[in-house]
């Protein structure tokens, strides 16, 4: 029988997606640093004191382990840097591409996620972007763990996306993660608090307006940096 891709791609019971069977995750165990693909985030030192919404973010593993992006040619496994996780947001594979070839993308960027590079699974994706970024330099304000997340997210076109970047990642956990536990949530505001509290008595209201434009400073960049100046960025 002669396999022709045209009459399939033609035919009517092909819709041109393939249906993944994906195996049953195992629960999500923070005892134990394992959040099978989800995206961690966790508070940053000094850097979170002052803007509570900035921190360090990774990718996890179907079998939970933690990947994150943390220095100049530097992919952490199982060993998520500076701390354990405080936030967590499960993914969905079914809203991930897996093209086995060009025909099978169920995605509608097809063109565009093929030349960006694809993957057939959640962990061959997780690999992907680890060798692409342990050849990589680290810079906080260019090229940092919230680009590692974005390329891998761009890497499986998850949500039918191929635009995610510093930006919406960012939001994405901050928005809907989910807190670990009580003492979380204290360990990424209580020091922002207390730097907050402190400064006000030491210096007054002014300490206030300076802390508020470093927020804005650094909002502005990464806006900036995606939206506008997009060179700037690029990793």
């Amino acid at each position: 029988m002669d396999f022709n891709i045209a009459n399939m791609v033609n035919s009517k019971s092909f819709d041109g997606s393939i249906q993944h069977e994906f195996w049953p995750l195992n629960e999500i165990d923070p005892k134990k640093a394992k959040f099978p693909c989800c995206v961690v985030w966790t508070p940053l030192p000094v850097v979170s004191w002052l803007a509570p919404f900035i921190g360090h973010v990774g990718i996890c593993g179907e079998d939970g382990t933690i990947f994150d992006f943390s220095g100049s040619n530097l992919v952490n496994l199982d060993n998520f840097a500076f701390g354990s996780a405080a936030r967590y947001l499960q993914l969905d594979r079914k809203q991930c591409c897996f093209p086995l070839n060009f025909v099978e993308h169920t995605c509608k960027h097809r063109h565009q996620h093929s030349e960006y590079g694809t993957a057939i699974t959640w962990d061959d994706a997780v690999q992907s972007c680890t060798r692409h970024f342990e050849h990589k330099s680290y810079n906080l304000f260019t090229c940092n763990c919230h680009s590692f997340v974005a390329n891998y997210l761009n890497h499986v076109c998850y949500g039918g996306s191929m635009n995610w970047n510093m930006i919406n990642v960012a939001a994405l956990i901050l928005l809907k993660g989910k807190w670990v536990d009580g003492l979380s949530i204290l360990r990424s505001f209580l020091p922002f608090v207390a730097v907050l509290c402190f400064g006000i008595k030491m210096v007054g209201w002014p300490f206030l307006v300076g802390l508020s434009s470093f927020s804005f400073i650094l909002v502005a960049w990464f806006l900036l940096g995606t939206y506008v100046f997009k060179s700037l960025l690029h990793c």
